[in-house]
Protein backbone atom coordinates (compact mmCIF):
# COMPACT_ATOMS: atom_id res chain seq x y z
CA UNK A 1 0.00 0.00 0.00
CA UNK A 2 1.30 3.24 -0.91
CA UNK A 3 0.31 6.32 1.02
CA UNK A 4 -0.40 9.53 -1.35
CA UNK A 5 1.34 12.79 -0.52
CA UNK A 6 -1.94 14.00 -0.89
CA UNK A 7 -5.46 13.53 0.74
CA UNK A 8 -9.02 14.33 -0.74
CA UNK A 9 -9.62 17.50 -0.01
CA UNK A 10 -13.34 17.27 1.14
CA UNK A 11 -13.31 18.93 4.77
CA UNK A 12 -11.42 17.77 7.68
CA UNK A 13 -14.19 15.02 8.75
CA UNK A 14 -13.76 13.25 5.17
CA UNK A 15 -9.84 13.32 5.52
CA UNK A 16 -10.36 11.96 8.76
CA UNK A 17 -12.46 8.85 7.72
CA UNK A 18 -9.99 8.55 4.76
CA UNK A 19 -6.96 8.36 7.43
CA UNK A 20 -9.26 5.85 9.78
CA UNK A 21 -9.79 3.48 6.87
CA UNK A 22 -5.95 3.28 6.02
CA UNK A 23 -4.99 2.66 9.63
CA UNK A 24 -8.03 -0.27 9.32
CA UNK A 25 -6.29 -1.57 6.55
CA UNK A 26 -2.67 -1.21 7.73
CA UNK A 27 -0.38 -4.36 8.00
CA UNK A 28 3.46 -3.49 7.84
CA UNK A 29 5.36 -1.20 9.82
CA UNK A 30 6.58 0.68 6.64
CA UNK A 31 2.66 1.84 5.98
CA UNK A 32 2.36 3.12 9.55
CA UNK A 33 5.01 5.65 9.05
CA UNK A 34 3.32 6.71 6.42
CA UNK A 35 -0.40 6.84 7.59
CA UNK A 36 1.85 9.16 10.78
CA UNK A 37 2.99 11.42 8.84
CA UNK A 38 -0.10 11.79 7.07
CA UNK A 39 -1.81 12.42 10.41
CA UNK A 40 0.84 15.03 11.60
CA UNK A 41 0.48 17.40 8.21
CA UNK A 42 -3.35 17.30 8.44
CA UNK A 43 -3.16 18.34 12.10
CA UNK A 44 -4.95 14.82 13.64
CA UNK A 45 -2.18 14.41 16.00
CA UNK A 46 -5.44 15.21 18.78
CA UNK A 47 -7.75 13.15 17.69
CA UNK A 48 -7.87 10.26 20.37
CA UNK A 49 -9.71 7.39 17.85
CA UNK A 50 -7.06 7.48 15.23
CA UNK A 51 -4.04 8.39 17.96
CA UNK A 52 -5.25 4.96 19.98
CA UNK A 53 -5.37 3.25 16.46
CA UNK A 54 -1.89 4.59 15.61
CA UNK A 55 -0.51 3.01 19.11
CA UNK A 56 -2.07 -0.06 19.03
CA UNK A 57 -0.05 -0.41 15.55
CA UNK A 58 3.13 0.79 17.06
CA UNK A 59 3.05 -1.49 20.47
CA UNK A 60 2.14 -4.52 17.77
CA UNK A 61 4.78 -3.96 15.81
CA UNK A 62 7.50 -3.36 18.99
CA UNK A 63 7.96 0.34 18.52
CA UNK A 64 6.86 0.61 22.13
CA UNK A 65 8.84 4.34 22.81
CA UNK A 66 6.83 5.63 19.55
CA UNK A 67 3.89 4.69 21.45
CA UNK A 68 4.71 6.19 24.60
CA UNK A 69 5.09 9.09 23.12
CA UNK A 70 1.53 8.57 21.77
CA UNK A 71 0.09 7.20 25.10
CA UNK A 72 1.06 10.47 26.66
CA UNK A 73 -1.01 13.10 24.58
CA UNK A 74 -3.98 10.98 25.10
CA UNK A 75 -6.18 11.75 27.96
CA UNK A 76 -8.00 9.66 30.46
CA UNK A 77 -7.06 6.31 28.27
CA UNK A 78 -9.27 3.55 28.57
CA UNK A 79 -8.53 -0.11 29.60
CA UNK A 80 -7.72 -0.81 26.17
CA UNK A 81 -5.20 1.88 25.15
CA UNK A 82 -3.11 0.82 28.74
CA UNK A 83 -3.42 -2.70 27.96
CA UNK A 84 -1.95 -1.78 24.64
CA UNK A 85 0.94 -0.25 26.54
CA UNK A 86 1.21 -3.42 29.05
CA UNK A 87 1.11 -5.74 25.89
CA UNK A 88 3.46 -3.51 23.86
CA UNK A 89 6.03 -3.57 27.11
CA UNK A 90 5.81 -7.40 28.17
CA UNK A 91 7.08 -8.43 24.59
CA UNK A 92 10.18 -5.48 24.96
CA UNK A 93 13.27 -5.54 26.23
CA UNK A 94 12.34 -3.96 29.51
CA UNK A 95 9.05 -6.12 30.47
CA UNK A 96 9.06 -4.43 34.31
CA UNK A 97 7.69 -1.33 32.63
CA UNK A 98 3.95 -3.16 32.36
CA UNK A 99 4.04 -3.65 35.87
CA UNK A 100 5.11 0.22 36.31
CA UNK A 101 2.26 1.27 33.63
CA UNK A 102 -0.54 -1.17 35.23
CA UNK A 103 0.45 0.42 38.85
CA UNK A 104 -0.12 3.39 37.33
CA UNK A 105 -3.90 1.90 35.54
CA UNK A 106 -5.24 1.48 38.83
CA UNK A 107 -5.08 4.67 40.30
CA UNK A 108 -6.85 6.00 37.41
CA UNK A 109 -10.79 5.55 36.65
CA UNK A 110 -9.77 2.85 34.05
CA UNK A 111 -10.60 -0.70 35.22
CA UNK A 112 -7.90 -3.78 34.60
CA UNK A 113 -9.35 -6.61 32.81
CA UNK A 114 -8.58 -10.23 31.87
CA UNK A 115 -6.57 -9.20 29.10
CA UNK A 116 -4.87 -6.51 30.99
CA UNK A 117 -3.90 -9.25 33.39
CA UNK A 118 -2.61 -11.91 30.74
CA UNK A 119 -0.42 -9.11 29.58
CA UNK A 120 0.86 -8.52 33.06
CA UNK A 121 1.43 -12.51 33.57
CA UNK A 122 3.56 -12.30 29.83
CA UNK A 123 5.73 -9.64 31.31
CA UNK A 124 6.20 -11.32 34.60
CA UNK A 125 7.48 -14.60 32.47
CA UNK A 126 9.62 -12.60 30.27
CA UNK A 127 11.44 -10.50 32.86
CA UNK A 128 11.38 -13.43 35.71
CA UNK A 129 9.61 -11.32 38.06
CA UNK A 130 8.35 -14.26 40.62
CA UNK A 131 6.73 -11.67 43.44
CA UNK A 132 5.14 -9.79 40.72
CA UNK A 133 3.44 -12.91 39.33
CA UNK A 134 2.31 -14.49 42.07
CA UNK A 135 0.76 -10.95 43.44
CA UNK A 136 -1.23 -10.69 39.97
CA UNK A 137 -2.07 -14.52 40.51
CA UNK A 138 -3.69 -12.67 44.27
CA UNK A 139 -5.37 -10.48 41.84
CA UNK A 140 -6.71 -12.14 40.00
CA UNK A 141 -8.75 -14.76 42.59
CA UNK A 142 -9.64 -11.03 44.80
CA UNK A 143 -10.94 -9.86 40.86
CA UNK A 144 -12.96 -12.75 39.85
CA UNK A 145 -11.15 -13.89 36.53
CA UNK A 146 -10.36 -16.96 37.88
CA UNK A 147 -12.72 -18.90 35.24
CA UNK A 148 -11.44 -16.68 32.68
CA UNK A 149 -9.32 -19.19 29.93
CA UNK A 150 -7.00 -16.49 28.74
CA UNK A 151 -5.82 -15.50 32.43
CA UNK A 152 -5.36 -19.13 33.69
CA UNK A 153 -3.45 -20.51 30.54
CA UNK A 154 -1.03 -17.68 30.88
CA UNK A 155 -0.50 -18.37 34.62
CA UNK A 156 -0.24 -22.13 33.70
CA UNK A 157 3.05 -20.67 31.54
CA UNK A 158 3.91 -18.31 34.69
CA UNK A 159 4.12 -21.09 36.76
CA UNK A 160 5.96 -23.64 34.62
CA UNK A 161 8.32 -20.85 33.11
CA UNK A 162 9.79 -21.11 36.54
CA UNK A 163 10.16 -24.65 37.04
CA UNK A 164 6.61 -24.38 39.43
CA UNK A 165 4.85 -27.30 37.04
CA UNK A 166 2.43 -28.68 40.37
CA UNK A 167 1.57 -24.96 40.53
CA UNK A 168 0.90 -24.64 37.16
CA UNK A 169 -0.86 -28.38 36.99
CA UNK A 170 -3.34 -26.81 39.97
CA UNK A 171 -4.59 -24.07 37.98
CA UNK A 172 -4.96 -26.38 35.10
CA UNK A 173 -7.12 -28.51 36.78
CA UNK A 174 -8.82 -26.26 38.42
CA UNK A 175 -10.02 -24.88 35.31
CA UNK A 176 -13.64 -25.65 33.84
CA UNK A 177 -13.25 -24.25 30.51
CA UNK A 178 -9.13 -25.41 28.65
CA UNK A 179 -8.74 -24.36 25.11
CA UNK A 180 -6.08 -26.02 22.76
CA UNK A 181 -3.43 -23.02 24.25
CA UNK A 182 -3.88 -24.62 27.48
CA UNK A 183 -3.11 -27.95 27.12
CA UNK A 184 -0.04 -26.70 25.29
CA UNK A 185 0.69 -24.68 28.29
CA UNK A 186 0.89 -27.74 30.52
CA UNK A 187 2.70 -29.87 28.23
CA UNK A 188 5.55 -27.41 27.60
CA UNK A 189 5.78 -27.26 31.44
CA UNK A 190 6.27 -30.66 31.80
CA UNK A 191 8.48 -30.83 28.83
CA UNK A 192 10.49 -28.19 29.99
CA UNK A 193 11.36 -29.78 33.58
CA UNK A 194 11.98 -33.48 32.14
CA UNK A 195 8.86 -35.10 33.15
CA UNK A 196 8.40 -37.10 30.16
CA UNK A 197 5.80 -39.43 31.57
CA UNK A 198 3.66 -36.73 32.83
CA UNK A 199 4.21 -34.69 29.38
CA UNK A 200 3.18 -37.89 27.49
CA UNK A 201 0.16 -38.73 29.63
CA UNK A 202 -1.17 -34.74 28.71
CA UNK A 203 -0.46 -35.49 25.59
CA UNK A 204 -2.56 -38.48 24.99
CA UNK A 205 -5.10 -37.04 26.91
CA UNK A 206 -4.92 -33.90 24.61
CA UNK A 207 -8.85 -33.65 23.08
CA UNK A 208 -7.23 -31.86 20.25
CA UNK A 209 -3.74 -31.29 19.55
CA UNK A 210 -2.26 -28.58 16.84
CA UNK A 211 1.05 -28.13 15.30
CA UNK A 212 2.68 -26.47 18.44
CA UNK A 213 1.16 -29.65 20.37
CA UNK A 214 3.56 -31.90 18.16
CA UNK A 215 6.14 -30.12 17.79
CA UNK A 216 6.62 -29.58 21.86
CA UNK A 217 6.83 -32.98 22.38
CA UNK A 218 9.24 -33.58 19.33
CA UNK A 219 11.63 -30.42 20.41
CA UNK A 220 11.21 -31.82 23.93
CA UNK A 221 12.51 -34.80 23.14
CA UNK A 222 15.35 -34.02 20.66
CA UNK A 223 16.42 -31.74 23.40
CA UNK A 224 16.91 -33.84 25.73
CA UNK A 225 18.61 -36.69 24.33
CA UNK A 226 15.54 -38.98 23.32
CA UNK A 227 16.13 -38.63 20.09
CA UNK A 228 14.65 -41.68 19.10
CA UNK A 229 11.44 -40.68 20.77
CA UNK A 230 11.79 -37.69 18.78
CA UNK A 231 11.52 -38.88 15.28
CA UNK A 232 8.82 -41.13 16.00
CA UNK A 233 6.98 -38.46 16.96
CA UNK A 234 7.43 -36.54 13.97
CA UNK A 235 6.95 -39.98 11.75
CA UNK A 236 3.25 -39.79 13.96
CA UNK A 237 2.81 -35.82 12.77
CA UNK A 238 3.48 -36.66 9.10
CA UNK A 239 0.92 -39.81 9.53
CA UNK A 240 -1.47 -37.21 11.00
CA UNK A 241 -0.87 -34.65 8.01
CA UNK A 242 -0.38 -32.09 10.48
CA UNK A 243 1.47 -29.34 8.37
CA UNK A 244 5.15 -29.00 9.30
CA UNK A 245 5.95 -26.11 11.04
CA UNK A 246 10.13 -25.03 10.83
CA UNK A 247 10.41 -25.11 14.43
CA UNK A 248 9.65 -29.13 14.15
CA UNK A 249 11.79 -29.26 11.09
CA UNK A 250 14.69 -27.64 13.00
CA UNK A 251 14.21 -30.40 16.41
CA UNK A 252 13.68 -33.79 13.74
CA UNK A 253 17.07 -32.61 12.05
CA UNK A 254 18.51 -32.38 15.37
CA UNK A 255 17.66 -35.60 16.65
CA UNK A 256 18.43 -36.66 13.07
CA UNK A 257 22.11 -35.01 13.24
CA UNK A 258 22.34 -37.20 16.76
CA UNK A 259 21.46 -40.15 15.24
CA UNK A 260 22.94 -40.17 11.78
CA UNK A 261 19.96 -40.73 10.23
CA UNK A 262 20.71 -38.71 6.74
CA UNK A 263 17.57 -40.68 4.88
CA UNK A 264 15.01 -38.45 7.12
CA UNK A 265 17.51 -35.89 7.11
CA UNK A 266 17.48 -35.80 3.31
CA UNK A 267 13.37 -36.00 2.77
CA UNK A 268 13.45 -33.06 5.50
CA UNK A 269 15.81 -31.05 2.91
CA UNK A 270 13.64 -32.69 -0.25
CA UNK A 271 10.42 -30.88 1.88
CA UNK A 272 11.65 -28.20 2.23
CA UNK A 273 12.66 -27.71 -1.53
CA UNK A 274 9.34 -28.60 -2.41
CA UNK A 275 7.37 -26.03 -0.63
CA UNK A 276 8.86 -23.63 -2.30
CA UNK A 277 9.79 -21.46 0.85
CA UNK A 278 13.06 -19.29 1.53
CA UNK A 279 14.18 -21.53 4.50
CA UNK A 280 14.75 -19.60 7.74
CA UNK A 281 18.43 -19.17 8.55
CA UNK A 282 17.50 -21.52 11.63
CA UNK A 283 16.84 -24.03 9.54
CA UNK A 284 19.59 -23.67 7.26
CA UNK A 285 22.18 -24.05 10.02
CA UNK A 286 20.03 -27.21 11.26
CA UNK A 287 20.71 -28.89 7.48
CA UNK A 288 23.98 -28.55 7.65
CA UNK A 289 24.48 -29.73 11.14
CA UNK A 290 23.01 -32.83 10.04
CA UNK A 291 24.55 -33.40 6.71
CA UNK A 292 27.83 -32.73 8.59
CA UNK A 293 27.03 -34.95 10.96
CA UNK A 294 26.26 -37.65 8.93
CA UNK A 295 29.36 -37.43 7.09
CA UNK A 296 28.32 -35.41 3.97
CA UNK A 297 30.37 -32.31 4.59
CA UNK A 298 30.00 -31.57 0.57
CA UNK A 299 26.14 -31.23 0.72
CA UNK A 300 26.28 -29.24 4.39
CA UNK A 301 29.14 -26.99 2.18
CA UNK A 302 26.65 -26.17 -0.39
CA UNK A 303 24.03 -25.27 1.81
CA UNK A 304 26.43 -22.76 3.47
CA UNK A 305 27.62 -20.81 0.56
CA UNK A 306 24.18 -20.71 -0.93
CA UNK A 307 22.87 -18.72 1.87
CA UNK A 308 21.81 -15.08 1.41
CA UNK A 309 22.24 -14.43 4.96
CA UNK A 310 24.47 -15.92 7.53
CA UNK A 311 24.70 -15.63 11.63
CA UNK A 312 27.70 -16.25 13.56
CA UNK A 313 25.91 -19.78 14.52
CA UNK A 314 26.12 -20.69 10.60
CA UNK A 315 29.55 -20.47 10.23
CA UNK A 316 30.43 -22.04 13.63
CA UNK A 317 28.73 -24.89 12.11
CA UNK A 318 30.30 -25.32 8.80
CA UNK A 319 33.46 -24.62 10.63
CA UNK A 320 32.69 -27.29 13.23
CA UNK A 321 31.67 -29.74 9.93
CA UNK A 322 35.38 -29.58 8.76
CA UNK A 323 37.12 -29.37 11.88
CA UNK A 324 35.40 -32.62 13.29
CA UNK A 325 35.97 -34.10 9.66
CA UNK A 326 39.44 -33.39 10.30
CA UNK A 327 39.50 -30.84 7.30
CA UNK A 328 41.88 -28.43 9.58
CA UNK A 329 42.82 -26.23 6.50
CA UNK A 330 39.34 -26.15 5.32
CA UNK A 331 37.81 -24.67 8.32
CA UNK A 332 40.39 -22.51 8.72
CA UNK A 333 39.55 -21.10 5.52
CA UNK A 334 36.64 -20.16 6.45
CA UNK A 335 36.95 -18.56 9.30
CA UNK A 336 39.36 -16.13 7.86
CA UNK A 337 36.49 -15.24 5.49
CA UNK A 338 33.88 -15.40 8.35
CA UNK A 339 36.37 -12.90 9.69
CA UNK A 340 36.96 -10.59 6.51
CA UNK A 341 33.43 -11.19 5.04
CA UNK A 342 31.29 -12.03 7.87
CA UNK A 343 32.74 -9.14 10.44
CA UNK A 344 33.38 -6.50 7.68
CA UNK A 345 29.71 -6.42 6.11
CA UNK A 346 27.18 -7.78 7.71
CA UNK A 347 28.80 -7.41 11.51
CA UNK A 348 28.78 -10.89 12.71
CA UNK A 349 31.21 -11.30 14.91
CA UNK A 350 32.66 -15.11 15.78
CA UNK A 351 32.28 -16.14 19.94
CA UNK A 352 33.47 -18.78 22.05
CA UNK A 353 31.44 -21.82 20.56
CA UNK A 354 33.08 -20.41 16.98
CA UNK A 355 37.27 -20.53 18.38
CA UNK A 356 36.27 -24.07 19.98
CA UNK A 357 35.97 -25.37 16.49
CA UNK A 358 38.50 -23.38 15.22
CA UNK A 359 40.79 -24.63 17.81
CA UNK A 360 39.71 -28.33 17.43
CA UNK A 361 40.50 -28.03 13.78
CA UNK A 362 44.37 -26.42 14.75
CA UNK A 363 44.55 -29.17 16.61
CA UNK A 364 43.14 -32.20 14.61
CA UNK A 365 45.46 -30.93 11.70
CA UNK A 366 48.52 -30.28 13.97
CA UNK A 367 48.89 -26.24 13.46
CA UNK A 368 50.82 -25.23 16.42
CA UNK A 369 51.35 -21.83 15.59
CA UNK A 370 48.01 -20.91 14.31
CA UNK A 371 46.52 -22.63 17.00
CA UNK A 372 48.24 -20.28 19.46
CA UNK A 373 47.94 -17.76 17.35
CA UNK A 374 44.04 -18.07 17.59
CA UNK A 375 44.18 -18.21 20.97
CA UNK A 376 45.33 -14.97 21.92
CA UNK A 377 43.91 -13.08 19.35
CA UNK A 378 40.69 -14.70 21.01
CA UNK A 379 41.67 -13.08 23.97
CA UNK A 380 43.11 -9.78 23.04
CA UNK A 381 41.54 -8.69 19.50
CA UNK A 382 38.09 -10.68 20.46
CA UNK A 383 37.92 -9.86 24.43
CA UNK A 384 36.57 -13.32 24.30
CA UNK A 385 37.50 -14.71 28.08
CA UNK A 386 38.88 -18.50 27.58
CA UNK A 387 36.40 -20.89 28.92
CA UNK A 388 37.67 -24.58 30.04
CA UNK A 389 36.71 -25.79 26.66
CA UNK A 390 39.11 -23.64 25.05
CA UNK A 391 41.75 -24.78 27.52
CA UNK A 392 41.03 -28.14 26.72
CA UNK A 393 41.19 -27.55 23.06
CA UNK A 394 44.50 -25.68 23.52
CA UNK A 395 45.68 -28.98 25.87
CA UNK A 396 44.55 -31.38 22.91
CA UNK A 397 46.62 -29.54 20.29
CA UNK A 398 50.03 -29.37 22.60
CA UNK A 399 49.60 -33.00 23.66
CA UNK A 400 49.28 -34.20 19.96
CA UNK A 401 52.18 -32.13 19.08
CA UNK A 402 54.66 -33.41 21.64
CA UNK A 403 54.89 -30.14 23.34
CA UNK A 404 54.19 -32.40 26.89
CA UNK A 405 55.46 -29.83 29.13
CA UNK A 406 54.29 -26.84 27.63
CA UNK A 407 50.54 -28.21 27.63
CA UNK A 408 50.88 -29.29 31.49
CA UNK A 409 52.09 -25.71 32.10
CA UNK A 410 48.84 -24.41 30.85
CA UNK A 411 46.95 -26.46 32.49
CA UNK A 412 49.00 -25.50 35.70
CA UNK A 413 48.07 -21.39 35.45
CA UNK A 414 44.42 -22.17 33.74
CA UNK A 415 42.00 -20.08 36.29
CA UNK A 416 40.29 -23.30 36.68
CA UNK A 417 39.91 -26.78 38.07
CA UNK A 418 40.82 -29.19 35.35
CA UNK A 419 38.75 -32.00 34.35
CA UNK A 420 38.85 -35.45 33.13
CA UNK A 421 38.36 -33.99 29.34
CA UNK A 422 42.07 -31.72 30.34
CA UNK A 423 43.78 -34.56 31.96
CA UNK A 424 42.45 -36.84 29.43
CA UNK A 425 44.02 -35.20 26.36
CA UNK A 426 47.59 -34.70 28.28
CA UNK A 427 47.44 -38.44 28.74
CA UNK A 428 46.59 -39.50 25.12
CA UNK A 429 49.38 -36.80 23.97
CA UNK A 430 51.60 -38.80 26.73
CA UNK A 431 50.25 -42.56 24.93
CA UNK A 432 51.11 -41.38 21.08
CA UNK A 433 54.71 -39.84 22.63
CA UNK A 434 54.99 -42.22 24.83
CA UNK A 435 56.00 -40.44 27.84
CA UNK A 436 55.50 -42.95 30.41
CA UNK A 437 56.96 -40.28 33.41
CA UNK A 438 54.24 -38.06 32.52
CA UNK A 439 51.39 -40.31 31.95
CA UNK A 440 52.17 -41.61 35.96
CA UNK A 441 51.49 -38.05 36.96
CA UNK A 442 48.66 -37.50 34.78
CA UNK A 443 47.00 -40.49 35.61
CA UNK A 444 47.39 -40.36 39.18
CA UNK A 445 45.65 -37.24 39.24
CA UNK A 446 42.74 -37.99 36.87
CA UNK A 447 42.01 -41.56 39.05
CA UNK A 448 42.28 -39.44 42.27
CA UNK A 449 39.46 -36.72 41.44
CA UNK A 450 37.29 -39.09 39.29
CA UNK A 451 34.23 -40.01 41.00
CA UNK A 452 32.96 -42.40 38.18
CA UNK A 453 34.78 -45.76 38.05
CA UNK A 454 33.62 -46.78 34.17
CA UNK A 455 35.60 -43.27 33.63
CA UNK A 456 38.45 -43.84 35.81
CA UNK A 457 38.74 -47.65 34.42
CA UNK A 458 39.71 -46.47 30.52
CA UNK A 459 42.82 -44.21 31.85
CA UNK A 460 43.73 -46.69 34.05
CA UNK A 461 43.92 -49.11 30.61
CA UNK A 462 45.39 -46.65 28.42
CA UNK A 463 47.74 -45.93 31.30
CA UNK A 464 48.54 -49.78 31.41
CA UNK A 465 48.87 -49.73 27.70
CA UNK A 466 51.53 -46.96 27.96
CA UNK A 467 53.03 -48.75 30.45
CA UNK A 468 53.59 -51.81 29.00
CA UNK A 469 55.05 -50.05 25.68
CA UNK A 470 57.74 -48.84 27.40
CA UNK A 471 58.18 -52.24 29.03
CA UNK A 472 57.46 -51.13 32.52
CA UNK A 473 55.98 -54.61 33.20
CA UNK A 474 55.44 -54.00 37.43
CA UNK A 475 53.97 -50.83 36.90
CA UNK A 476 51.25 -52.61 34.19
CA UNK A 477 50.51 -55.16 37.40
CA UNK A 478 50.24 -52.06 39.83
CA UNK A 479 47.82 -50.47 37.63
CA UNK A 480 45.99 -54.01 36.99
CA UNK A 481 45.90 -54.47 40.51
CA UNK A 482 44.53 -50.79 41.47
CA UNK A 483 41.69 -51.89 39.33
CA UNK A 484 40.87 -54.66 41.02
CA UNK A 485 41.10 -53.07 44.42
CA UNK A 486 38.46 -50.41 42.70
CA UNK A 487 36.34 -53.11 41.27
CA UNK A 488 36.52 -51.13 37.91
CA UNK A 489 36.33 -53.06 34.83
CA UNK A 490 36.95 -51.29 31.34
CA UNK A 491 33.17 -50.84 29.67
CA UNK A 492 33.21 -53.01 26.19
CA UNK A 493 33.45 -51.01 22.71
CA UNK A 494 29.96 -50.48 21.44
CA UNK A 495 28.36 -48.87 18.55
CA UNK A 496 25.20 -48.31 16.53
CA UNK A 497 23.70 -47.71 12.98
CA UNK A 498 20.21 -46.91 11.86
CA UNK A 499 18.77 -49.08 9.43
CA UNK A 500 15.05 -48.30 7.96
CA UNK A 501 14.43 -46.26 10.68
CA UNK A 502 15.45 -49.17 13.56
CA UNK A 503 18.86 -48.30 15.90
CA UNK A 504 20.53 -51.31 16.14
CA UNK A 505 23.38 -51.80 19.33
CA UNK A 506 26.41 -53.66 19.09
CA UNK A 507 28.77 -54.79 21.95
CA UNK A 508 32.13 -56.55 21.64
CA UNK A 509 31.38 -60.30 22.45
CA UNK A 510 27.79 -59.49 21.98
CA UNK A 511 25.89 -62.61 20.35
CA UNK A 512 22.27 -61.26 21.14
CA UNK A 513 21.16 -59.62 17.99
CA UNK A 514 19.17 -62.13 15.79
CA UNK A 515 21.65 -61.68 12.78
CA UNK A 516 24.98 -61.80 15.23
CA UNK A 517 26.28 -65.00 12.75
CA UNK A 518 25.90 -63.51 9.62
CA UNK A 519 27.30 -59.86 10.67
CA UNK A 520 30.46 -61.71 12.30
CA UNK A 521 30.29 -63.66 8.95
CA UNK A 522 30.71 -60.18 7.12
CA UNK A 523 33.25 -59.02 9.43
CA UNK A 524 35.17 -61.70 8.61
CA UNK A 525 35.16 -61.16 5.00
CA UNK A 526 35.90 -57.81 5.18
CA UNK A 527 38.69 -58.08 7.59
CA UNK A 528 40.22 -60.73 5.36
CA UNK A 529 39.75 -58.82 2.70
CA UNK A 530 41.56 -55.87 4.37
CA UNK A 531 44.68 -58.36 5.04
CA UNK A 532 44.88 -59.40 1.62
CA UNK A 533 45.00 -55.87 0.59
CA UNK A 534 48.15 -55.29 2.96
CA UNK A 535 46.27 -53.82 5.74
CA UNK A 536 48.33 -55.00 9.16
CA UNK A 537 46.16 -54.08 12.32
CA UNK A 538 48.18 -52.11 15.58
CA UNK A 539 48.22 -54.05 18.34
CA UNK A 540 50.81 -52.78 20.25
CA UNK A 541 48.21 -51.24 22.83
CA UNK A 542 46.22 -55.24 22.95
CA UNK A 543 48.83 -56.16 25.90
CA UNK A 544 46.93 -56.49 28.93
CA UNK A 545 43.44 -58.84 29.55
CA UNK A 546 41.67 -55.76 31.46
CA UNK A 547 38.34 -57.79 31.41
CA UNK A 548 39.63 -60.27 33.75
Amino acid sequence: MLIKTCVPASGKRVIQEYIFSLLQTCKTETNIVQIHSQIVLNGLSHKNNIITKLLSFYAAFGKIQHAHKLFIKINNPKTTVWNYMIRGYASSNTPWKSVQYYNQMVLTESEPDGFTYSFLLSACVRGGLVKEGEQVHAVVLAKGYCSDVFVNTNLINFYADRGGVDEARYVFDDMTQRSVVSWNSILAGYVRCGDFDAAMKVFDEMPLRNVVSWTTMIAGCAQNGKCVQALSFFGQMRRARVELDQVALVAALSACAELGDLKLGRWIHWYVRKRQQQPSVRLNNALMHMYASCGIIDEAYQIFIKMSRKTTVSWTVIIMAFAKQGLGKEALDVFKDMLSDGVGKSGVRPDGTTFIGVLCACSHAGFVEEGRRIFESMIHTWRISPQIEHYGCMVDLLSRAGCLDEAYGLIETMPFKPNDAIWGALLGGCRIHKNSELASRVANKLVAELDNTDQAAGYLVLLSNIYAFAERWQDVIAVRQKMIEMGVKKPPGQSWTQINGVVHNFVVGDMTHKHSSSIYETLCEITEQARLEGYKPDITEILLDVEG
